[in-house]
């Protein structure tokens, strides 16, 4: 196979294939971050948000079964290879959250709308990847390091399973497993999500994709000849990278995260194909657009802060259970409930 591609050229595919995936669950299974805590807060129904901890059980399991076989090490990938900032993934998944609410969706799901024909998408897509940039790499990088220092990890890996492991000599392997499976037992302990066989398939599908960014990226790097990093899908910093390759490609190479941007609207185009969604879409409201932009923005800023965005964060993340992903999904959620209730309800007291 190496024979034929090169490194980069594999980790292309399996981000793409991923993002594929990613993207026909957005489409025709209805996964969607902001969706769900809308439907839970103002539409009292829990199906979609049983649909992402479905998603996450199988990919914790998922994640934990490949440790287990031998085919992943963990403690290689970003968030687990990092110390953590708890100050870093409040404020920026605070700030994500609001951006998210404000902008209509997160950065993934930006994709998936752009991917329909949705053109207000493709606005907030671009500005969210130049604010990544410029929280990662520009002007604004030097505070952000100044503020939220990082730096590589020496000893215990920041994570639950890790960190209950070195405590009472156990492996962290078992305890990830059973993780995964008390997630995936809360889930369906609502018979809301086990009568839609739909809502079940469309979430393993989310789950096995996270599962294919470690598996694949891994298997790259121990058999290649290059450098490659042990990452699974994130949309805040590779939106801007993929802007970038757009741009310089002739100097630079395809990565798994410019793939799986490129995944998600191609599995996202071809889902709104199949469900008949696909039709070309743009803002007619001035302050609509100025309310989006600005949450592109925020959530360009936060994502990099908090170091991912919903899916980083919300599912690579927390497929490895580090210490980051439930702090900074629990600030996106507080978040995006704050912007919600400003956008649908206000906030003048009910009489």
């Amino acid at each position: 196979m190496q024979e034929i591609m090169s490194d980069a050229m594999l980790v292309a595919i399996v981000g793409l294939l991923g993002g594929v995936a990613l993207g026909l669950a957005a489409r025709l299974g209805r996964f969607c971050t902001l969706g769900a805590i809308e439907d839970l807060l103002y539409g009292g129904d829990d199906l979609r948000i049983r649909m992402w901890l479905v998603a996450l059980g199988v990919a914790i399991f998922g994640t934990f079964s490949l440790s287990g076989l031998g085919l992943l090490e963990t403690q290689q990938a970003f968030y687990l290879s990092q110390t953590w900032s708890p100050l870093a993934s409040i404020i920026g998944g605070l700030v994500f959250g609001y951006g998210m609410a404000l902008a209509g969706n997160c950065g993934f799901g930006e994709l998936a709308r752009l991917g329909g024909g949705d053109m207000r998408s493709f606005v907030i897509v671009l500005v969210m990847g130049l604010a990544s940039y410029v929280m990662l790499s520009g002007p604004l990088a030097k505070l952000r390091i100044t503020i939220f220092p990082s730096e590589p990890v020496v000893g215990t890996p920041p994570g639950f399973a890790h960190s209950l492991a070195s405590q009472t000599g156990l492996s962290a392997i078992p305890i990830g497993l059973c993780i995964g499976l008390l997630v995936l037992i809360l889930a369906l302990m609502s018979p809301n999500i086990r009568r839609s066989k739909e809502a079940l398939f469309w979430s393993v599908v989310v789950g096995l994709a996270i599962v294919s960014g470690w598996a694949g990226t891994q298997w790259v790097a121990r058999h290649g000849f290059d450098v490659v990093p042990i990452v699974s899908h994130t949309f805040s910093a590779p939106i801007g990278e993929t802007m970038l390759y757009a741009m310089t490609s002739s100097g630079s190479s395809v990565s798994f995260g410019t793939s799986s941007v490129f995944g998600v609207l191609l599995g996202s185009f071809i889902g709104s194909l199949i469900k008949g969604h696909f039709r070309w879409e743009a803002c007619e409201d001035p302050r609509e657009l100025r309310r989006q932009i600005l949450g592109a923005c925020m959530m360009g800023f936060g994502a990099v802060v908090a170091m991912g965005c919903s899916i980083g964060q919300g599912l690579s993340a927390f497929s490895l259970l580090a210490f980051s992903a439930p702090v900074t999904l629990a600030a996106i959620v507080i978040g995006a409930a704050f912007g919600l209730r400003q956008l649908i309800a206000g906030f003048e007291p009910k009489i």
